[in-house]
């Protein structure tokens, strides 16, 4: 069966969908919307995606190595500077300026763009091969992982699946749902 819009998708350990469309909006540190979707809200993105890419999305799949491209072309291993999105809800993630070439195969980053944009999770999927899952914070979509093997300042790896990423080049303009929340709406939302 495959991962299409039939398909509940919704709660994964750390991360659960909002009830409503009146969920109260949470801002991250940065001022961006990282509200949880609703899983039909949720639902509705993911079946815009490739089967591929909702294999990996939301059903927590691994693309092969060496072979990963964002969702709109970007090989994995891209060098433009830009900004990396969610595919689903378009939270931004990492950037450029955070990626390293980690020889994995998987588009890599040494720190997301804000740490409450991402949830860590204990992921025990494979036996003896404890892992720590990373989703993002407003879809609850599975990214990639996250490991104590990187570079300097925070010795991370961010060890991302290109096919879970949406890539921004510097310049273009960002979709509404990739930009902050204007100071001016925060502050009326007080």
């Amino acid at each position: 069966m495959g991962l299409g819009a039939s398909r509940q998708v919704g709660v994964k350990a750390g991360w659960k969908p909002a009830k409503g469309d009146e969920a109260a909006q949470r801002l991250s540190q940065s001022g961006y919307d990282v509200t949880p979707l609703t899983a039909q809200k949720k639902s509705e993105l993911a079946a815009m995606l490739t089967d591929h890419q909702r294999r990996i999305a939301v059903g927590s799949g691994t693309e092969r190595a060496f072979t990963g491209e964002t969702v709109n072309g970007y090989p994995h291993d891209n060098k433009k500077a830009g900004l990396y999105v969610a595919a689903i809800g378009g939270l931004p993630l990492f950037s450029s300026e955070t990626k390293f070439d980690s020889g994995t195969g998987w588009p890599s980053f040494y720190a997301p763009v804000d740490p409450t944009h991402i949830i860590e999770v204990k992921d025990s999927s494979v036996p003896f091969m404890p892992r720590v899952e990373v989703l993002d914070a407003r879809a609850g979509s599975h990214l990639g992982h996250v490991f104590d093997d990187g570079p300097r300042p925070t010795g991370k790896r961010y060890c991302m699946n290109a096919a879970a990423l949406k890539f921004i080049p510097e310049g273009d303009e960002a979709p509404a749902e990739s930009r902050p929340i204007p100071q001016e709406k925060q502050d009326a939302d007080l």
